[in-house]
């Protein structure tokens, strides 16, 4: 098999686990008011069984980052991707309220183990051609999102029950998922590293550097988890939009999500990742002055649409800008950086919704407008303007992932 045979497959493969991770992941929000229902959890006691899967996510990230050392990021997405989704049902499929929450025990921890290889794998394959494609896998992510969102629609207007649902999920995309596993690999790129690039791993005193991609990751997940939480219940109750109405911001958003991130990696290649993020930034925070300022709920889906043109370029560059921090130790630096990806989502609805009752909710769409602005001043930690490493591109070489340090 050619190298540049081995490098498409595995992108190939790749892309189809941030697809079938898409789905899983809408599967589980979109039906948490049927998952209450049938476990009988209280509105009181439902915030901590949500928050318990992000805060168990990073558990996960950080296990994934101990566990490439030894056994590669291809292992670490081999397991983990099965056992999301087969914790999938057990949520669907349990009988007592233990069932559930070990079942999401154990889903948060593989979600977290998951999204760090897959990520992991990601920027290895974008070293390998030497040229922007992250963006590609997440807005493949962006369509699971939005093809599991709509089959849980599809199943709650048929009155499909949750393990009927789920099952129908498992069988559908575990096949997929297991054809995938062997094809997993990525390399090493021919171009050198910029001059003073930091070698040092994280995790032995190197991991101070990162901090500035940490914070806008945060940002940037407070805004998405706005976005997700929040954005429904300020068309209804802010805008003045109907009930059928005020469910199409987030679509909306998911939808300008998935065309950003198709055609972001043309301008990574074009422009840099640098300009790209700035111009994301800023389109972002535009986003959010709009909604916060919107006279009704047409205006206010207008700016739900810039913030999803705006956000989906931060994270998937976040990621590619730790890769080039750390050439060397770039999945331990993926592993710490996606933590902050639960931090900012566990932060950003309790945030929005406090600042809201206490002072306005038109005024708490202004602070994760803000907040995002932050990634402005870091633009240059997504490296130079023009070519993905600063330098000529040269033909790719297929090596193990994560450096070498991956056993196919």
């Amino acid at each position: 098999m050619t190298a540049d045979l081995r490098l498409r497959r595995a992108r190939g493969a790749l892309g189809f686990c941030f697809l079938a991770q898409g789905v899983a992941f809408a599967l589980l929000v979109t039906r948490i008011p049927a998952i209450q229902d049938r476990y009988r959890i209280s509105d009181a006691l439902l915030p901590a069984f949500l928050a318990a899967v992000p805060v168990l996510a990073g558990a996960g990230s950080v296990a994934a980052g101990r566990l490439v050392r030894s056994v590669g990021a291809a292992a670490v997405l081999r397991w983990s991707q099965p056992l999301v989704l087969l914790s999938l049902l057990g949520v669907g499929a349990g009988r007592t309220l233990g069932h559930a929450a070990a079942a999401l025990a154990v889903f948060g921890l593989a979600v977290g183990a998951l999204d760090a290889s897959m990520n992991m794998l990601g920027v290895s394959l974008q070293h390998a051609y030497g040229r922007s494609i992250m963006l590609g896998f997440h807005a493949v992510y962006s369509l699971g999102g939005i093809a599991g969102a709509s089959a849980a629609w599809a199943a709650a207007h048929w009155q499909l029950g949750l393990p009927a649902t789920y099952l129908a999920a498992a069988a559908v995309l575990l096949p997929g998922i297991l054809a995938a596993g062997p094809l997993h690999t990525g390399g090493r790129p021919g171009p050198p590293e910029p001059a003073g690039t930091p070698q040092d791993a994280p995790g032995r005193g190197g991991f101070r550097p990162l901090l500035p991609l940490c914070l806008v990751m945060t940002c940037a997940y407070i805004g998405d988890s706005t976005v997700s939480n929040w954005s429904a219940k300020y068309v209804q109750d802010v805008l003045g939009g109907s009930e059928q109405l005020a469910t199409l911001p987030y679509n909306l958003y998911m939808a300008t999500t998935l065309a950003g991130r198709a055609v972001g990696d043309l301008g990574v290649r074009r422009f840099g990742a640098a300009a790209v993020v700035r111009a994301g930034t800023v389109l972002a925070a535009g986003g959010f002055a709009v909604v916060a300022a919107a006279p009704g709920p047409w205006a206010g889906m207008a700016g739900f649409t810039l913030l999803g043109l705006g956000l989906c370029v931060i994270v998937p560059q976040t990621f590619a800008a730790a890769d080039r921090l750390y050439p060397q130790s770039s999945d331990a630096a993926v592993a710490r950086l996606n933590i902050f990806n639960y931090a900012g989502f566990l932060i950003g609805s309790p945030l929005v919704g406090a600042l809201g009752d206490a002072w306005s909710h038109r005024g708490a769409m202004l602070v994760p407008a803000a907040l995002v602005l932050v990634t402005l001043l870091y633009a240059r930690s997504f490296g130079p303007s023009g070519a993905l490493y600063g330098v000529p591109h040269e033909q790719p070489r297929v090596g193990d992932v994560g450096r070498g340090r991956d056993r196919l």
